[in-house]
């Protein structure tokens, strides 16, 4: 994809090359549900598991160690911010043709570990947003994971895939739409309530293919073989793919990402539509 030359962004921040003390905790993320086995919590439900975020958090201490970071890292910060520059100005566009201000979220890159308002991240959460303190938090190595364990194809657009749906977590934030999903969550059986998590999830895919039609139409960002890497991404993050490949079965009423097929067509229909009215993820269990 093309991204050099975009502009800087106050909302960026690169925290990589710190380390801090204290105790840690994995939370949700785009493949989180390995973290938590595979049929708890996982995605950005990790809101969930604040009170016990916070409890296992006391006594977490400063950064204790700095380095400088080398060429190739500064470079790859340079694409991530390029990213979410494009993420704010197109949902900015968006949300002023809604009639609607864009709050921009802040975009974390780390290494080994990060405190949040969700509580303490590590490396292996995978990326997350956390919608306490509306931020979105990144280790890197979670891409050389997707691609040696998880068999994505790889590529600079599959990084934008992941960061889109992250930021498409936020959008769901300011809508109101994760709210009302955890309160329909309320007094559902573990089954139902991973529906409604399945359904916020696709969501979020659905919004990344959006923001990638308005991208092309404004940037004309897309080189070929860039749709086959976000989609290829999408399937190795969708649920069924993840259990056959951890745990040799599937059991769909623990899904609550989607299937890799699922995961696939909302983000395509995004991107084909760009229309942010056609994401009723929900309507299927209503």
């Amino acid at each position: 994809m093309k991204w050099s030359g975009r502009r800087s962004s106050e909302n960026f921040e690169d925290r990589r090359g710190m380390s801090s003390g204290g105790k840690t905790i994995v939370g949700g993320g785009i493949i989180g549900i390995i973290i938590l086995l595979l049929n708890t919590f996982g995605g950005e439900n990790v809101q969930m598991l604040t009170p016990i975020l916070e409890q296992m958090n006391q006594g977490n201490g400063a950064p204790t160690e700095q380095r400088a970071l080398t060429a190739t890292e500064k470079e790859e910060g340079k694409f991530i911010e390029s990213i979410l520059v494009d993420t704010e100005d197109v949902w900015g566009k968006i949300f002023q043709e809604n009639n609607m201000q864009y709050e921009r979220p802040k975009l974390i890159l780390f290494s080994q570990t990060a405190e949040t308002e969700c509580g303490n991240a590590t490396s292996a959460s995978g990326p997350f947003y956390c919608p306490a303190d509306e931020k979105v938090y990144m280790d890197l190595t979670f891409f050389d994971e997707l691609k040696t364990r998880f068999g994505a194809q790889g590529g600079d657009f599959a990084t934008a895939y992941v960061i889109a749906h992250e930021i498409g977590h936020h959008v769901q934030t300011l809508l109101g739409t994760s709210a009302k999903m955890r309160q329909m969550q309320e007094g559902k059986s573990q089954a139902e309530a991973n529906k409604l998590s399945v359904a916020l999830e696709l969501q979020a895919d659905f919004y990344a293919g959006v923001w990638t039609h308005y991208n092309q139409k404004m940037n004309n960002f897309l080189e070929e073989g860039d749709i086959e890497e976000a989609l290829s991404a999408a399937h190795a993050v969708g649920d069924d793919a993840i259990q056959a490949k951890i745990q040799g079965h599937i059991v769909p009423e623990s899904f609550t990402h989607g299937t890799s097929a699922q995961r696939k067509a909302w983000f395509m229909k995004g991107y084909k539509s760009g229309d942010i009215n056609q994401g009723d993820t929900f309507a299927e269990i209503r």
